[in-house]
């Protein structure tokens, strides 16, 4: 069992290694087409490169998923279906259709 003075503890190191981890990334939020799905949420890339390359570092990177976090997903063949909400999701670059930027609405 956890004390409340450990999880204090152990909470304030989680925030803490979230603000290092957004400061050292550009974030941006896109719209990805699937054959079966439509995706809105935010991708991450190391501030290594321009910003403007964020979307095609991504589609031309060794790696072979993409993380997208605060997701909204929404089934295209069929839109009666609820949409889902996930706080994280690897998607398989080879399943993307579509993939682009898309205005923050906040």
């Amino acid at each position: 069992m956890v004390d409340s003075e450990e999880f204090s503890i152990n909470k304030s190191k989680a925030v803490s290694m979230t603000e290092d981890f957004t400061s050292g990334v550009w974030s941006e939020k896109v719209l990805v087409i699937t054959q079966d799905y439509e995706i809105r949420g935010y991708v991450f890339m190391p501030k290594t490169g321009k910003k403007n390359r964020v979307l095609s570092d991504i589609l031309n990177g060794v790696k072979r998923f993409v993380a997208i976090k605060d997701c909204e997903i929404k089934h295209r063949l069929i839109p009666e279906r609820r949409t889902e909400y996930h706080s994280f999701l690897q998607l398989n670059l080879s399943s993307i259709i579509l993939l682009r930027p898309v205005a923050d609405e906040n």
